[in-house]
């Protein structure tokens, strides 16, 4: 690292578990952000700020008026842009050093697969059970962590799976596919902040997978109810008939 990349991340080089070296492994590293709404702003913003070096950012709407009360990597003079063109303008604004490469579409499961095979971590933040469940099985097939989020109201939950490590679950181990009615924010409201927690812990996550240290939520769902303000842990186990992960 050179002088200026030394004082940008010297708050990261002064944790001991992370130092120079640690810095130095998230600039090489690579993550797969899917969805830049709610969870994906402030997780694509942290990433960036902590110098994650390479981040492709997928989502194939544009930034609306009603986006911007929680989805902070938007502005004002963003409505009507792709929200990928929007995000990507914000990240190098805020940190010219990292590549960020967009995806302007829906990935399909081939799509997904090839994308989830060249990062080191892929990051759900989309708003809906279609995307997540292909989201998990294109990691499953790759062996790639997953960091899942997902919020609505005033509740949220996130989680961590690792289907890159034996014996453990994975998304489709914790929700079947079902044909009833999904809670969606545009009909049931979400209080701002609540994302806002919620991507910036699955960005706490990211860093520490890609960093090799503390405990991940893995095999952990956490649950959080803002309006009590209390947090909820429940201990997920592997669905030894999941189609997705039962013989892996």
């Amino acid at each position: 690292m050179d002088d200026k990349q030394l004082l940008r991340y010297s708050r990261h080089i002064l944790l001991a578990p992370v130092d120079i070296a640690g810095q130095e492994k998230l600039l090489a590293s690579r993550v797969l952000i899917i969805g830049l709404g709610g969870l994906g702003s402030p997780l694509a913003m942290y990433l960036a700020a902590s110098g994650v070096g390479h981040l492709t950012i997928v989502d194939h709407d544009k930034v609306e008026l009603t986006n911007l009360q929680r989805q902070i990597v938007h502005t004002t003079d963003t409505i009507g842009q792709d929200k990928t063109a929007s995000a990507a303008k914000q990240l190098r604004a805020l940190n010219p050093e990292i590549a960020v490469n967009t995806i302007n579409r829906k990935l399909d499961d081939a799509g997904l697969l090839e994308q989830a095979r060249a990062v080191d971590v892929v990051v759900d933040a989309s708003d809906n059970f279609a995307t997540r469940f292909a989201v998990n099985a294109a990691c499953v097939a790759a062996k790639k962590p997953l960091v899942s989020g997902a919020v609505v109201r005033f509740e949220g939950q996130v989680a961590v799976f690792r289907p890159d490590l034996p014996g453990g679950p994975c998304y489709r181990c914790l929700y079947a596919e079902s044909n009833e009615p999904e809670e969606a924010c545009a009909e049931f409201g979400v209080l701002a902040p609540a994302a806002g927690i919620i991507g910036s812990i699955q960005a706490a996550e990211t860093l520490k997978l890609l960093l090799g240290i503390g405990e991940p939520l893995t095999g952990r769902l956490l649950l959080l109810d803002v309006l009590n303000m209390e947090w909820r842990e429940v201990k997920l186990r592997k669905d030894p008939h999941c189609p997705v992960c039962g013989k892996a």
